[in-house]
């Protein structure tokens, strides 16, 4: 992954807002409603050239795709592997069971009420190798056109999966772990011998505290995410950790957040993940405290930190010299040289999620690029 030691590189945690028609596209396919393979696939291949263009135009240095081919982060592999199709999964967010109207809001996002987790009933294999190769191409084509610095990929990590999808096949969790940990390291190392940096999205080591595994206490929670990693760890054995960054979320929904696990209490855990860059949450009201940890937590060696300078559910466009203080908190603490500004989370994390204006995102990653130039100059000039 490209790192700098002349400045504040900037990047974003993944998804990136959808073209309208595109969005029209894809809930008509995750309906049911007929649509040609040929049209979407080409409509998906020039919004990839768009959206890579808009981030070059933005001033973000590492690059991706928005993840704009897939319904979500996660349920995507619900369209890659083999094994799901069991009924769908509920959930209880357990701070928004406190606010019910809240919740009623939450989940009648256009985008979040149209997912589909239908459970694992079968064993997992690689159904269609080929959507991630796709992807991959895809991208490679339009950072070549963009001339971008570098590409990055998103993929969901196996805890993120077994959160969504409920296992109604497998003996325990392990090994239902072990199962879609297997399947997906075809679509790791697919990303990874493309020469791109594969970023492995994690909710579960952070959200799944308050749905997944509402129900344990912390020790036993911190147990179950230490069996997440160790699948993790496992399918990503065969690609270097200094290819992979890790994507650490409580959550990309407009909520009060107060049952978060705090960072204290898992970012010990988090820090035995092979990849080498961990993305946080740093910006939003409930996590932007939390930079004062690596006050007593010492970054291991070899490790690089992405935080979030801006917020991801929010419409206001925060001034660059926020934005600069934010980088220069994190650098303070842990080294100029291991510090690349980020994104809370992302922007599109549901086909048709409409938290943030369009126009507006553009102008948050145009705002982030410039509070790193600021910092910059305090820092290295």
């Amino acid at each position: 992954m490209k790192r700098s030691s002349e400045r504040f590189l900037t990047t974003h945690t993944g998804s990136l807002p959808r073209p309208d028609d595109l969005i029209r596209m894809m809930y008509a396919k995750e309906e049911g409603v007929p649509v040609d393979p040929q049209a979407l696939a080409a409509r998906v291949r020039s919004a990839v050239a768009e959206v890579v263009q808009k981030q070059a135009d933005a001033g973000v240095d590492l690059i991706n795709d928005g993840e704009l081919s897939k319904p979500s982060y996660a349920t995507y592999i619900k369209d890659r592997l083999n094994g799901f199709g069991g009924t769908g999964n509920t959930f209880v967010y357990q701070d928004l069971a406190e606010f019910p109207k809240l919740a009623q809001k939450v989940f009648g996002d256009p985008g979040r009420s149209r997912r589909k987790t239908p459970a694992c009933n079968a064993p997992i294999s690689v159904r269609d190798a080929a959507a991630a190769r796709t992807d991959v191409d895809n991208l490679k084509a339009a950072l070549s056109g963009a001339k971008a610095a570098e590409g990055f990929m998103s993929a969901a990590s196996p805890g993120v999966v077994s959160l969504f999808f409920r296992n109604d096949h497998y003996k325990d969790q392990d090994a239902y772990l072990e199962a879609i940990a297997e399947a997906m390291r075809d679509e790791y190392e697919a990303v990874a011998k493309a020469g791109l940096t594969l970023q492995i999205d994690c909710p579960d080591l952070g959200m799944g505290r308050h749905i997944q595994y509402a129900d344990l206490d912390l020790k036993a929670f911190r147990s179950r995410i230490g069996a997440h990693i160790a699948a993790l760890n496992h399918a990503t054995r065969n690609i270097a950790p200094e290819q992979m960054r890790l994507h650490l979320c409580w959550g990309n929904y407009e909520g009060p957040h107060h049952r978060d696990v705090p960072l204290a209490d898992v970012i010990d855990i988090v820090f035995t993940a092979r990849p080498h860059a961990i993305s946080l949450e740093a910006a939003n009201p409930r996590h932007a405290h939390e930079y004062t940890l690596f006050e007593t937590v010492k970054l291991p060696a070899g490790k690089v930190l992405i935080p979030g300078v801006i917020e991801s559910k929010s419409n206001f466009i925060e001034h660059p010299e926020l934005i600069a203080q934010r980088i220069g908190r994190y650098a303070e603490r842990v080294g100029r040289e291991n510090v690349i500004a980020g994104s809370d989370c992302g922007y599109g994390t549901w086909v048709g999620q409409a938290a943030v204006d369009p126009d507006v995102v553009w102008a948050k990653l145009a705002a982030m690029a410039e509070g790193a130039r600021l910092a910059t100059k305090r820092f290295w000039n």
